[in-house]
């Protein structure tokens, strides 16, 4: 049961928005990237149209020159003899990459691509472990060219290849960014092998298809031409004038009628060769929606459940593969069973992301108009950038970050735990190295809050969080509740030209989104986990 089939009571105020779209004529605007379609301001709409440059970038880059840039970087690459590359960005410039490596795994004769969007000193210090220097490629990736944790990984590796490689160091880095910005000169200054200046009216949740995703999937070896000519593809059906038959504007639909409902939590649930796809909405979801107290919660990477589980709040939204998709159809159904609204689509295969890509970003974007918010500003982020900044700065002058520490951290959560009601969201903030272990055990604690509260939970690691969800927590609704989990574990590696290392950035940087919680009146707790988490 595919499409609006499983969505019961909430299928009659879908059908009415589309009917609305229709009436409107959304999908002509939205061809012509009319920013009407989500404000009737004049000179705000005139902003908005400045951000539409995702819509038709899947097919500027299948032009045949842009497609013999990047075969001519993949035999490059394979020829120069590079075992790995390390992708150095944050949040869109790193989602889209990461979810590339994990679906299609490592191609024979091209490097394995290692992400690196923490800056906790032992996640730097295995990834550095990993490869061998001498044979490297690092992918430096950040549309404004100034983003923090970006530039000291930057910094931090190039000091290390120049150590061995002197002025030749350049020749193992490549930029991903804006004209014109800080990395796109540093890049020149330091004669990096490549710079790929991507469109500037693209923002980096909706970049997947652009120079972002594209140029690192070339480095892997992937069929990049296959991936943009399922995203053109999928580019026409959303130009179907009709929404109802409209995959893209049907989504948006479902998504914001959804939230208009009351079901603001949309569950991923992806079938194994997609799996991790979801991490990839997660972002594009909680930064577009999260603002003005409104928002869809994005739900991912969740232990799924049994029918009671689940509040009202929920809807699920099932990417279903043909071959590998049947392991969890089951525990679909008992869910559209009992009465949850389910949204199937079902795709043939890996393949087909590139066009799954376009498909969110349409749906998301229109999602947006349908809730009544800008999907395409990011009005809280900068403040968690700046309240870091501030926690620097007082912690190089004073040797105190400002956060005080509860006497029994326990006690706080156990207290805040109590504060959870219906409609809520549990959220677990991790400031620790990533990995199976670390999974495991926020994955326990989010089904046992789940199961005994009946609430959504969701979990992310800092600082990587802070350029997705973070937008979300502190200008979406007032439902979150949040644990900052701070791991002191391992040894401080030293950043480049900064009067600190990475230890003290992540300090800081979880200090800074404490404070940023705290200031918008969220239900927060944190625990320093010491050096035994």
């Amino acid at each position: 049961m595919t499409g609006l089939d499983g969505l019961g009571g909430l299928r009659a105020p879908v059908e009415a928005a589309m009917d609305r779209m229709n009436a409107q004529r959304w999908v002509d605007r939205l061809s012509q990237k009319d920013g009407t379609i989500w404000s009737a301001d004049i000179d705000a709409a005139a902003e908005i149209a400045r951000w539409m440059g995702w819509l038709d970038v899947a097919e500027e880059l299948s032009a045949e020159d842009v497609l013999a840039r990047l075969r001519a970087l993949a035999e490059e690459v394979k020829i120069a003899g590079f075992t790995h590359a390390v992708l150095a960005g944050m949040g869109g410039s790193s989602l889209c990459p990461d979810v590339l490596r994990h679906t299609f795994g490592r191609v024979d004769g091209h490097p394995e691509l290692l992400v690196l969007d923490s800056t906790d000193p032992s996640t730097i210090a295995e990834v550095e472990a990993q490869i061998d220097l001498s044979r490297t490629l690092f992918i430096i990736a950040s549309k404004s060219g100034g983003t923090l944790e970006t530039l000291s990984h930057m910094k931090y590796f190039y000091a290390k290849v120049r150590s061995t490689a002197g002025d030749s160091a350049g020749g193992q880095f490549i930029a991903i960014t804006d004209e014109g910005s800080g990395l796109h000169q540093s890049a020149k200054e330091l004669g990096f092998r490549e710079v790929f200046l991507n469109r500037p009216d693209i923002g980096g949740r909706y970049s997947a298809l652009s120079f972002f995703g594209m140029v690192p999937a070339a480095v892997m070896g992937l069929d990049f031409g296959q991936l943009l000519t399922g995203a053109v593809a999928m580019r026409d059906a959303c130009r179907q004038a009709d929404a109802h038959s409209n995959p893209g504007l049907e989504l948006g639909a479902v998504l914001g009628s959804a939230a208009n409902s009351g079901r603001d939590k949309c569950t991923i649930i992806c079938s194994s060769p997609v799996a991790t796809l979801g991490v990839w909405l997660e972002q594009l979801l909680a930064e577009s929606t999260g603002k003005q107290g409104k928002g869809i919660i994005p739900v991912e990477g969740e232990p799924l459940g049994p029918p009671g589980a689940y509040g009202d709040d929920r809807l699920f939204v099932f990417v279903r593969t043909v071959d590998g998709g049947e392991h969890l159809d089951s525990e679909v159904g008992a869910l559209r069973a009992a009465g949850h609204p389910v949204y199937t689509i079902e795709i043939s295969g890996p393949g087909e992301i590139g066009a799954e890509f376009l498909r969110w970003e349409v749906a998301t974007a229109i999602a947006g108009a349908v809730i009544g918010i800008n999907p395409f500003d990011q009005p809280n982020v900068q403040e968690s950038k700046d309240n870091t900044n501030a926690v620097l700065k007082r912690f190089l002058e004073t040797g105190d970050f400002g956060v005080e520490t509860p006497p029994d951290p326990w006690a706080e959560v156990e207290a805040l735990l109590g504060k959870i009601g219906a409609g809520d969201y549990f959220a677990l903030l991790a400031y620790t190295q990533p990995g199976e272990e670390m999974d495991l055990m926020l994955s326990q604690v989010r089904e046992a809050v789940r199961d005994q509260k009946r609430v959504a939970t969701t979990s992310g690691y800092g600082p990587r969080y802070l350029h997705s969800t973070g937008q979300l927590h502190k200008g979406g609704p007032n439902s979150g509740v949040f644990v900052i989990l701070a791991d002191q574990r391992g040894d401080d590696l030293p950043i480049p030209e900064a009067p600190y290392g990475f230890k003290t950035l992540i300090h800081a940087q979880w200090a800074g989104d404490l404070k940023s919680l705290r200031d918008h009146g969220r239900r927060v707790a944190m625990v320093d986990l010491g050096v035994d988490r």
